[in-house]
């Protein structure tokens, strides 16, 4: 007796999906394996070709409970269950495909642990991948320390902070939190970020910033004296007394005139409003060191014990500047310029021709015709070894012409 036509295609779906629950299974098995061990996929034809077999199989174990299967009266019910049984197996075998290709070839309890970013907010930037990262909510307190000022606490609200996108969660947060304390000089920072590149930040306002310039055992006195034009902050000075000399280092200084970024307290509402829309159209210009201005004036100097009492109860010291010398880091700088090279910071990115890899295996030098510096993860390894194993989100400070670099970028990041 001939079934409906509803009936059968019932009947087709309960035998497709019953009998091609193996032939998925190994479909999305062989295509992972394939995919995972030798970046090759499993052509579709050779998926249909194997999940009929295996589905011919199955069918007929099938067959010798139930005889009727075999008659021609349920043409449609197996017609129906041949085309599920290749839909599950071709989307199985994609998704073993996708996820033999995204999963990581070396992989370690650390990296399991290991949040990742959402692809969604990663962005393509001069062929980098890059993430912006924004505040959800509101910019909390720290207990122990004083609230934020509002003006403070909504621009960190409203901030954005780009970074690359191919290191962790983890070190994304330690690198905002370390950012927002070099840039805003945040007694403390904690930041905890999501899968979409969300912060939620927790942030202390700048709190004795002329005693953290100071270091151990050393007092901050301010004289009035005649001050040589030019001195700026970090100056060593040796200040002369009729009694002695006391070496310090200038901490403070009164500037010669108001920086780019100051701008007078306004007086009325009116002035308020007229200085917020020269704001929005002029750029923020980033504050520069304040600089003397050169004759009587006042410097705040850092001493020991001893040197801050014969300053406070001496009567207009006499300021002189002493020379440093060049800095070497400077000087090193300007000999590589001259001889064509430059330094580099470079991101491994995962599955790169470094990530997993020693220096010495790597042959950086002599392959790509560069010298590594420094190597950071989570501490700074300088002037490494070629035992030194690279992961991804390690960076790399190396030195070489501008060709050599543009070489190495493009098979690191």
């Amino acid at each position: 007796m001939v079934q409906s036509i509803p009936v059968e295609i019932l009947r087709g779906l309960y035998l497709g999906v019953l009998t091609g629950i193996i032939p998925a299974l190994v479909s999305a098995g062989l295509g992972f394996v394939f995919k995972y061990f030798t970046g090759v996929s499993i052509p579709g034809f050779g998926v249909v070709v194997f999940a009929l077999a295996i589905a011919g199989a199955n069918g007929g174990l099938l067959a010798l409970g139930d005889a009727s299967l075999t008659d021609g009266q349920h043409g449609v019910a197996l017609t129906v269950a041949i085309l599920v049984v290749l839909m599950l197996s071709l989307y199985a075998h994609a998704q073993g495909d996708k996820l033999g290709g995204t999963l990581p070839k070396r992989i370690t309890f650390k990296s399991l642990r290991e949040r990742t970013l959402s692809g969604e907010v990663v962005e393509l930037v001069g062929g980098r991948r890059r993430v912006t990262v924004t505040v959800a909510g509101e910019v909390d307190d720290i207990e122990g320390y004083p609230p934020l000022p509002p003006a403070l606490r909504t621009e960190l609200r409203e901030g954005e902070w780009e970074f690359p996108a191919d290191v962790p969660l983890s070190e994304l947060e330690t690198r905002l939190a370390e950012r927002l304390r070099t840039d805003y000089g945040l007694a403390e920072a904690t930041v905890s970020l999501d899968e979409r590149a969300r912060a939620t930040l927790a942030a202390a306002p700048p709190v004795g910033s002329l005693s953290k310039r100071l270091s151990p055992g050393q007092r901050a006195v301010s004289v009035e004296t005649l001050v040589p034009t030019g001195v700026a902050r970090g100056e060593s000075v040796t200040l002369r007394t009729a009694d002695r000399s006391v070496d310090g280092t200038v901490v403070a200084v009164r500037a010669a005139e108001p920086t780019a970024s100051s701008s007078p307290t306004p007086d009325t509402d009116d002035d308020a409003e007229s200085d917020e829309s020269e704001d929005e159209e002029k750029p923020t210009v980033a504050p520069a060191a304040p600089v003397a201005a050169g004759g009587e004036g006042r410097l705040t100097v850092a001493v020991d014990r001893p040197g801050a009492e014969a300053l406070l109860s001496a009567d207009a010291p006499q300021v002189v500047v002493r020379s440093r010398g060049t800095r070497r880091e400077f000087e090193l700088t300007r000999l590589l310029r001259q001889a064509g090279r430059r330094v580099q910071r470079l991101s491994i990115r995962a599955d790169s021709a470094l990530d997993g890899t020693t220096l010495g295996d790597a042959s950086v030098r002599d392959a790509y015709d560069v010298a590594v510096l420094a190597v950071r993860r989570d501490r700074w390894r300088f002037a490494p070894r070629g035992d030194t194993r690279l992961a991804a989100g390690d960076e790399l400070f190396v030195v070489g012409s501008p060709a050599a670099l543009a070489s190495l970028e493009e098979v690191v990041a």
